[in-house]
């Protein structure tokens, strides 16, 4: 792990933690570096490959990579906000966010190209996803940095509206954690 260079301003005092258009501005830049050859990105056929690019108190940096079919489960992470954004291939998102009224929630299916950022707070709750036949790579920025995970499942019949269920809670400060299948209805 290098030592991260200010992309901009000054460091924040101790204690203080980034704004999710902070971290975005912390994934863009440090996805030009992986573009400039700083770091090596490699693929792994049997789950999503990943490398602490950088961590300190307050930001918590990652590269991950993405095969075709590859992906999340429902999550969020942990009270920690976030960035991310996209360096290669094609990755979808599928964001809950609130429905009616009465306690359902609703996916919003996002197309996330080369180039996309997306910046987002604690209690942001999502999917990422490669559906496309290429591989993608992305860099993600958490403030705190990632302590724990919170996976869910939506709605009873596991359509794409429902009330948004818990079923999982883990301690980790790892992006891409061991999750048992059998958390998850099949």
């Amino acid at each position: 792990m290098s030592a991260l260079r200010r992309p901009f301003g000054s460091p924040h005092r101790a204690g203080d933690l980034f704004t999710p258009a902070e971290l975005l501005r912390y994934a863009t830049f440090a996805a030009a570096e992986v573009r400039a050859g700083e770091y090596l990105v490699s693929f792994d056929e049997a789950r999503r490959w990943h490398r602490r690019l950088y961590r300190d108190r307050q930001l918590d940096l990652w590269l991950i990579s993405w095969l075709p079919s590859q992906g999340t489960q429902l999550h969020d992470h942990g009270g920690s906000g976030g960035a991310f954004t996209v360096l290669t291939g094609t990755l979808s998102e599928a964001i809950v966010r609130p429905g009616t009224g009465n306690g359902e929630a609703v996916l919003l299916e996002r197309r996330r190209p080369v180039g996309a950022g997306v910046a987002f707070g604690a209690h942001y709750v999502h999917d990422v996803r490669n559906l496309s036949g290429s591989p993608a790579v992305s860099v993600h920025a958490y403030s705190p940095p990632l302590t724990s995970m919170n996976f869910y499942d939506l709605g009873s019949d596991g359509g794409a509206t429902g009330g948004l269920r818990l079923v999982a809670s883990m301690p980790t400060e790892d992006p891409e954690p061991e999750l048992p299948r059998t958390t998850f209805a099949a």
